[in-house]
């Protein structure tokens, strides 16, 4: 007989089937042995009476454990005392593997849960955000797919930067000192010059001290790049790409969202338009709750929080003072004072989700940027290491924009998980790199 997954299973009242699983619980009554088992799909109780199967099936039944893998068949029924509404009235029982006690309880530290991460990942609320995470990946690669886009593959080992050249990893190759990508912008802009849309989804690293709720060292990086966009382009396809993940989850995924006490109603709620203000009217805003920031001042975590705690829907927040912004972003011809950029910031204080702008795309205006700071803001640029960048500008340039999207960060804010660490299957962060 061949096996089915739970969910098949369910929907199959009355028939034979065959299970394969793990052990999620146990207990024993008399003659009966109460099992759950847990596949990809779900759970499902098995009851294995001993005077109704074999000794063989009886003993096993009997040893095995918490994450046991066992082989089960047996006729599916309706049961309402069932903590999952449906039993399996075991006919036969085989162990797979027998699992050593299982080293996770109830109620262990954070601590001990990543320590045991390859184990964590099985419980019930870690499978749901993987499938989660694997999902969002999925509706994004979709949407721009949809779009016209071409997806690309840049390197991870690079000479140099796409923010300020700051902190990045430093590691050997071969001789010489290369770096772990923070983005791959740079090279996305050279593939525009022939396939004019293009994407990559890939990890980038930030060697960062930070240790808040939104911050990994190793991260995975939505980054389209676009010919002949503008920052008002850029920010209106950016709207459409998180509605179109928002409401897939919620049209798609319902049952999986509820194991975050996440509202499919809420979800469908994220479409366009989102609230747009300048920097100077999201930091007045924020101000009126009670904080002291001045021009030019960047915004930490408890400045997002107050500046949409209240919203429902993402809000951008545009034209940045260009003292904090990286080198490559323009100008903004109206205000000299800003640079022609955006973030997008999650609803419900989770964050910075996208930063994107438009980039310097004639020679001179990003030769006279970087120098300016250098001069500003002490900074070196090598500039033998971003000569083939610069060379973009010479040969056929165009108006172009990009974005770069935190996928950790938009999974955190979809589920609404407290902490970053569990929207990726192996975190790593400033004071963790095991297992």
């Amino acid at each position: 007989m061949p096996s089915v997954h739970v969910s098949e299973a369910i929907r199959k009242h009355g028939a034979d089937v065959l299970l394969r699983g793990w052990v999620h619980r146990k207990r024993q009554s008399g003659g009966i042995i109460f099992l759950v088992l847990r596949d990809v799909t779900g759970l499902i109780q098995v009851a294995v009476k001993k005077d109704t199967v074999s000794l063989e099936s009886w003993s096993a039944a009997e040893s095995a454990s918490i994450e046991s893998s066992i082989e089960v068949s047996g006729t599916v029924k309706e049961d309402k005392r069932s903590p999952t509404g449906f039993e399996l009235a075991a006919s036969s029982f085989s162990m797979v593997g027998m699992s050593e006690p299982f080293p996770i309880t109830e109620y262990q530290s954070t601590e001990l849960l990543l320590d045991k991460r390859h184990l964590w990942l099985r419980s019930q609320k870690m499978t749901a955000a993987m499938k989660a995470r694997s999902f969002v990946f999925k509706y994004a690669r979709e949407f721009l797919d949809k779009k016209g886009f071409f997806e690309i593959t840049p390197p991870i080992l690079t000479r140099a930067g796409g923010e300020t050249g700051a902190n990045l990893f430093e590691t050997d190759f071969f001789g010489r000192k290369a770096y772990l990508t923070e983005s791959s912008q740079l090279y996305a802009e050279a593939m525009i010059f022939s396939l004019e849309k293009v994407y990559t989804l890939a990890p980038s690293f930030r060697a960062e001290l930070s240790r808040t709720t939104k911050h990994l060292a190793e991260y995975w990086h939505l980054e389209p790049e676009m010919a002949y966009y503008d920052n008002k382009m850029s920010m209106s396809l950016q709207e459409r790409l998180v509605s179109h993940i928002a409401k897939n989850l919620a049209k798609n995924n319902e049952e999986m969202l509820k194991e975050f006490g996440v509202s499919k109603d809420d979800l469908l709620k994220i479409k366009p338009p989102f609230k747009k203000l300048s920097y100077e009217e999201a930091l007045g805003a924020i101000n009126d709750k009670g904080f002291v920031l001045k021009w030019g001042d960047d915004f930490g975590v408890e400045h997002e929080k107050a500046l949409t705690e209240w919203e429902e829907k993402p809000v951008f927040v545009y034209n940045w003072p260009k003292e904090i912004k990286p080198f490559y972003m323009p100008i903004n011809p109206e205000d000299p004072r800003t640079v022609l950029c955006s973030d997008l910031q999650a609803p419900k204080g989770h964050g910075e989700i996208i930063g994107g702008s438009e980039r310097i795309w004639k020679i001179e205006e990003l030769r006279d940027r970087m120098q300016d700071v250098e001069k500003t803001k002490g900074i070196k640029f090598n500039m033998a290491n971003y000569e083939w960048w610069i060379d973009l500008r010479r040969y056929g340039s165009v108006p172009h924009a990009g974005f770069g999207m935190g996928m950790e960060r938009i999974i955190k804010w979809l589920l609404n998980l407290d902490h970053i660490r569990d929207a990726i299957p192996f975190p790593r962060m400033s004071n963790r790199l095991e297992p």
